[in-house]
Formats: C-alpha cells, structure tokens, sequence
C-alpha cells in the first residue's frame, strides 16, 4: 500500500512539473518579432529599414544620455543666390530621448544659460529658469527590457534644413513638402559604432515666382533635393577648453554661468578647436597622439585639386611651429566615403549656376568649443573668376596663345583660399589686420600683388606660398599641448606677436558699419 502511495505521488509531481512547463512558455521578444523581416543596421543608434513600406525605425536604449544631431543638405539646389548649396551644414544641437508615458521626446537642453557648480539645486535652479526645446515627439512602437522602438520616418522626411522657408525669403515662390515623391535614400543611410548616419530624397512643390529657381532647376513646380541627418556620440572628457582671448584670432561659444563668483564675467567664452595632443607632451617637438586630418572631394578635377591639396597643406607649417611633427594633414576622400559623415574633415567642392561664396564651417560640441568636423565648401567658379581677373591684366588679344601666367595666378588664389577656408575650420576668424604686417595672414583678404618688369605686368608674386606669421601665433595660442591650462604661458604667445608689430582685428571691428 505504501509503495502504491509513493508511485502516485510521483506521477502527480511529474504530472503539475509538465503542466508547468506548458502554462509557462519562453516569452517572445516583442521588438524582434516586429522587426523580425526588416533591414538591421547595428551602430550608435541601432535601426531598422522596413523596404516595403519605406519606414525606418530607431531602437534607442540608452534614454535621458545626450547627444550630438546635425542636420544638412545633402543635395542642394545649385543657386549661390538662394543660398541652398550642396554638403551645407545646418544646425548643430545636443539633443537626449527622453520618456514621458507613452512618447519619447527629443529634447535639446539649454546650453547657453549654466550654472558650473557642484550643487545639484544651483544647476536645476538655472536649467529651469531658461526654456529647452522639444525638437521631435516619437510614440513607441514596441519596447523590450533592452530599449524601445521608435517610428523614425516622419522625423527623417521632413524639411529640417528650412528649404521651404529659405525659397520662400529669397521670393522664389510658396512650396510645400509632397511625401508622395519622397523618400529614404539608401545608399546615405548608414551605421557605425559612434554615429548614425539618416538621408532622405524630398521633394518640394509649388509655383515658381523667381528667376533664380527658374534658371537652376529642370521643372520648377518640382524641386527635390537631399537632407541628412546625424546622430553622434559626444565626445569624452578628455578635451580641456581654452578661454577665448580678444587678441587670439579664435571665435568659439559663449554662454552665461550663474555660478561665476561675483567678481567675475557671467559671461564666459571659449575657443572653439580641435583636439590635439602631443605623444611626447615634455618634447620640444613631437608626433600627435591622433593627427587632424582633412580629407579632399575626389569631384574636384586637376589642376585644382593639386592646389587644393598644396593650399590646405600650408597649415603644418603652423602646426610644427607649435611644436608637432606632421599633425596636420590632407589626403583625399576615400570612394565609399560620405562627405557629410561627421567622421571626415573634408574640403568640397561646390558647383553653382553663378559665382559665389567659399565657406569655412564645423560641427563641434556646444558644451567646451572642441571641433569634431571641419567642413570647407569651396565655389568652383571662384577659379574661373580669378582667371579672368588674370586676363583683365594681361589683356592677351594680340595672339591666340593663353599666357601661362593667366593659369598660375588663378590656381596660386585657388590655394591661398584652400588655405583660408580650412583656417575657419580649425576655429580661426578673419584677420584683417594683418596686411599691415605685409602677407602676416591667409586668414585676410589678400589682393594680387602686381609688379612691373622691364615695363610688364608681372604676376609671379600675386599670391603667397605659405602661411603667414600670425596665422603661426594663432596656432600656438589654440593647440599649443599645455597639459593643463597656464595662462601666462598663452599671454606670452600673444605679447610676442605684439613685441613683432603683429596685430589682429576682429570682423566686427574692422568692417564698416
């Protein structure tokens, strides 16, 4: 009887064992279900492409952390007149998913009004004294333990650049977005491990009312362009930041502290610059631990680019005066690179129906000034131009032959603003002053220098071949590897540029009002 007993009470455990295992089936993953057909792109911000309906979706998991979005245009319109040039960089923000209920907000924190302290009131004090903005509002789609999943298309596909509103200012006529002719465009929508790189093909329709968009484009009633879309990792804290000084040359950002003692400025400023560092920081003169290195559009032909190349170049020459062994550098842009990737320094070069500016411009980090991406925009005209300035010179109409002279001169401009525009990029302003030095800077405005021999124009010298003194100065101010900040060491590199009868102006003080 009692073996009976014990038989029957195994088979009942045995038997509530197996009803347990069924009552408790492995839960499925809700996002991989979902997900499960799409395109995965793994990186900085995981994604997910859905080809049959064009969606994309983000899966974010790391809520409430900042980072980088930068916002561009891709594929512009191609009229230096309404200002919509291929590769321009638009605005540069840092941004935090954050979760309220069932949304996910992108917020971009206030970073112009701070308070650097270590008292965590202090901080909040300020922080809610000055409006933030919510950029995007995303519904979760799906969520697992590891992140939630957000519908990314309508934040991709739309006019974050302002196309609209900039044909709109320059009267070109009233467009609106037709999501019916838009779309992902894939071959610029990528993954790596510290950016997530999103573009779009979006088309704009409407009236056309002025020249400009009449004169560029196929059927004004349809403009479509490229924007892009980055998210990237901030960078650690490895950078130091260094005070902005008036007789430096540098711009950088500026923002208020309500902790600054009062004594001081509320106001602080930095420089912006790019992080650079010497492997040997005791040596005289050293290697960098990781070397500034500008990449050139394959696009530009020759012999420009060959004078591109030689003009951006020059900038070693400031760099080992501060001390660095070839910390500077310029090669040219791999095929499989995308120009508005933010991993890339690049010079572009940019076409338009008529000629127009050159730029010098950057992605950096609003919280210390440090440059993450140097980005040139170069007119491809601006040669061609100067070409003819060449020709108004020579006046060569006695014979069909083109002096070479015409030729030089215009490639000898095309590197001084090569030279110029990458200056911008690595945090300089203009400096107008220093032509009172003679040719002190790239960073002025240089005219050719004309001579006459043996009764001729000349224009052998009309530009330079090198960097200039102050642009020297410059550069030891803003990257000379200090280990940590000693203001007297930098207030010495400036006395001695004043000692060399060597000065600087800045923009708002030199132009005329």
């Amino acid at each position: 009887m009692t073996k009976r007993i014990i038989l029957l009470v195994l088979v009942v455990q045995i038997g509530l064992a197996g009803y347990s295992q069924r009552k408790k089936p492995q839960e499925s993953d809700p996002v991989k279900s979902f997900v499960s057909s799409f395109e995965y792109f793994p990186g900085f911000i995981d994604f997910y492409w859905d080809r049959k309906t064009d969606q994309v979706y983000l899966f974010v998991k790391d809520l409430d952390k900042e980072i980088l979005y930068v916002n561009s245009l891709a594929a512009g319109v191609g009229s230096n007149d309404i200002g919509l040039d291929r590769g321009q960089l638009g605005s540069t923000r840092i941004v935090r998913f954050d979760r309220h209920g069932p949304k996910i907000l992108l917020t971009q924190p206030n970073y112009y009004f701070r308070a650097i302290s270590d008292n965590d009131a202090e901080i909040k004090a300020v922080e809610d004294a000055f409006a933030s903005s919510v950029i995007w509002g995303f519904k979760i789609e799906k969520e697992n333990k590891s992140g939630v999943l957000l519908n990314a298309t309508d934040f991709i596909l739309r006019d974050a650049h302002g196309v609209i509103s900039q044909l709109s200012r320059m009267k070109q006529g009233s467009y609106s977005l037709d999501k019916s002719r838009s779309a992902i465009y894939e071959d610029r929508t990528r993954n790596f491990p510290k950016n997530t790189e999103l573009e779009n093909i979006l088309t704009f329709t409407g009236t056309a009312r002025g020249g400009y968009v009449r004169s560029v484009v196929p059927t004004p009633a349809s403009i479509t362009v490229r924007q892009h879309h980055s998210f990237v990792e901030l960078p650690d804290d490895g950078y130091t930041p260094r005070a902005h000084d008036p007789r430096a040359g540098f711009f950088g950002p500026s923002f208020h502290d309500f902790a600054s003692p009062i004594e001081e400025p509320i106001e602080k400023r930095l420089i912006s610059r790019h992080r650079l560092k010497k492997k040997d920081p005791d040596a005289a003169r050293s290697e960098a631990v990781e070397p500034i290195i500008y990449y050139l559009d394959p696009g530009t032909p020759e012999p420009v680019r060959s004078a591109l190349l030689d003009g951006a170049r020059w900038w070693n020459q400031a760099f080992e005066a501060a001390g660095y062994i070839d910390a500077f550098q310029v090669k040219m842009l791999p095929e499989d690179a995308d120009p508005l990737d933010v991993r890339y320094n690049v010079i572009q070069w940019v076409h338009r129906s008529t000629r127009g500016w050159s730029y010098g411009s950057s992605v950096g980090d609003p919280r210390t000034g440090e440059i993450i991406k140097g980005h040139v925009s170069l007119g491809s005209l601006r040669v061609r131009q100067d070409f003819l300035i060449a020709e108004g010179l020579l006046a060569p109409y006695a014979s069909d032959a083109i002096p070479e002279d015409m030729r030089d001169m215009a490639l000898a401009r095309i590197r001084q603003l090569s030279a110029h525009e990458v200056g911008h990029t690595l945090g300089l302003a203009h400096s107008y002053a220093a032509s009172t030095a003679g040719r002190a800077s790239v960073m002025d405005y240089p005219h050719p220098y004309v001579k006459l021999t043996d009764g001729k124009i000349d224009l052998s010298e009309a530009y330079d071949t090198k960097i200039g003194e102050w642009d020297k100065i410059a550069i030891r101010y803003g990257y000379t590897d200090l280990g940590t900040e000693d203001k007297a060491k930098l207030n010495e590199i400036l006395l001695d540029a004043h000692d060399k009868g060597i000065r600087f102006i800045s923009d708002r003080d030199a132009r005329a009002r």
